[in-house]
C-alpha cells in the first residue's frame, strides 16, 4: 500500500505548491539512482518520492487526492453511492432518506428488477436508476509517446476498441479516465468510466527526471580535445550542439527546451553528459602519441581518491 504522499515528501497538508516543489527536488537530488549506483534502498525511496510528487506536484491531482477521489498511487477510488440515497443514522429505524425529505428505502425486489432489466418499480413517479460500473484497462506505451503525447488504442474485454489520447508528459502508472466509456447504466442511468492505467517502456538512450531528459552523449577524443559541433538526438528532434574545446567525460551540456512536453506547450530541458569514446580498433598512431606525451604520463586522474 502506498504511503501518504505528504509524509513521503515530508510536507504539511497545507504546504504551498512551491514548498512541495522544493521538497521534491531536494529529495530527488539526494536519492537519484545516478548518484546512488547499486543502492536498492535509495532507488525504492526515489520511486516513492517521484510517485508522491506526481500526485502533489499537480494541483489538480492534489485536489482530487485531498477530496478522496484518487489514492496515493493516482488510481481512481470506487465511486460513492448515488447522492439520492444515504444512510441517516439519526433517523428512527435507520431508513434511507432522499433530499426530498421522505423515507426512500430501496427494497430487494426493486433492486433486482433494475439489475435484470425489468425496469424496477416506480415510487412517486421516479424510476430506480443506477450508474454503470467502471472498466479498468492497462495500456503499454513507448517512452516517447509518454513524453510527447500520442493516441493509442485499447481493446476492451468485450472486444470493443477505444482510442485513448495520451497527454504529453504522462507518467508511469498514471490513470487516464475516459468518461462514459465504461459499463452501461441501469434503468436509464449513466454509463461508468473507462480507467486506463499507463505503463511506459524504457528507452535505449533517454531517462526522465521530472520534465527533463537525461542522456549520455558519446564524443571522440578528437572532438573532446579540439572541440566540435555535433548533432544530438532529443525527444523534440535533433539539435546541433557545440562541444567546448578541452571537454572531459562527465561534462554536462544543457539543451534548453528539448525535454518533456508539457500541457501548456512548453518543454523541460535535456541534459547531455559527455562520454569520451576511443576507437574500437587499436590505433598505432594514437598509441605512439600516448607514448610520447609526457604531460599525459604525469597526470594522475585518480588523485584525491585515497580518502
Amino acid at each position: 500500500m502506498n504511503e501518504d504522499p505528504y509524509a513521503v515528501l515530508g510536507v504539511k497538508r497545507d504546504a504551498s505548491q512551491e514548498e512541495i516543489r522544493r521538497a521534491y527536488r531536494a529529495l530527488a537530488r539526494k536519492l537519484h539512482p545516478d548518484l546512488n549506483p547499486g543502492d536498492k534502498a535509495a532507488e525504492e525511496k526515489f520511486k516513492a518520492v517521484s510517485a508522491a510528487n506526481d500526485i502533489l506536484g499537480d494541483a489538480e491531482k492534489r485536489a482530487r487526492f485531498d477530496r478522496g477521489e484518487i489514492d496515493a498511487s493516482g488510481n481512481e477510488r470506487p465511486p460513492q453511492p448515488p447522492p439520492r440515497y444515504y444512510r441517516d443514522h439519526a433517523a428512527e429505524g435507520g431508513t434511507y432518506h432522499s433530499d426530498a425529505g421522505f423515507a426512500d428505502m430501496v427494497d430487494e425486489d426493486e433492486l433486482l428488477g433494475a439489475l435484470f432489466g425489468r425496469g424496477g418499480r416506480r415510487r412517486g413517479g421516479a424510476q430506480f436508476r443506477m450508474q454503470g460500473g467502471d472498466i479498468h484497462a492497462r495500456l503499454d506505451i513507448d517512452f516517447l509517446d509518454a513524453v510527447n503525447g500520442a493516441t493509442r488504442r485499447v481493446t476492451l474485454p468485450d472486444g470493443a476498441v477505444v482510442d485513448v489520447t495520451i497527454p504529453p508528459g504522462t507518467r508511469e502508472g498514471q490513470v487516464l479516465r475516459l468518461r462514459g466509456k465504461g459499463s452501461p447504466g441501469l434503468g436509464g442511468g449513466p454509463a461508468g468510466d473507462l480507467l486506463v492505467e499507463v505503463s511506459i517502456g524504457a528507452h535505449r538512450h533517454y531517462t526522465r527526471r521530472d520534465d527533463d531528459i537525461l542522456l549520455d552523449l558519446p564524443v571522440s577524443l578528437t572532438e573532446a580535445v579540439l572541440g566540435a559541433k555535433v548533432e544530438v538526438p532529443t525527444p523534440a528532434g535533433p539539435v546541433a550542439v557545440k562541444i567546448p574545446k578541452g571537454s572531459n567525460t562527465g561534462t554536462v551540456l544543457r539543451l534548453k527546451g528539448r525535454g518533456v512536453k508539457r500541457r501548456d506547450g512548453t518543454r523541460g530541458d535535456a541534459f547531455a553528459t559527455l562520454r569520451i569514446v576511443l576507437p574500437d580498433a587499436p590505433d598505432a598512431e594514437l598509441e605512439a602519441f600516448a607514448e610520447r606525451w609526457e604531460a599525459g604520463r604525469a597526470q594522475n586522474p585518480r588523485a584525491g581518491m585515497e580518502g
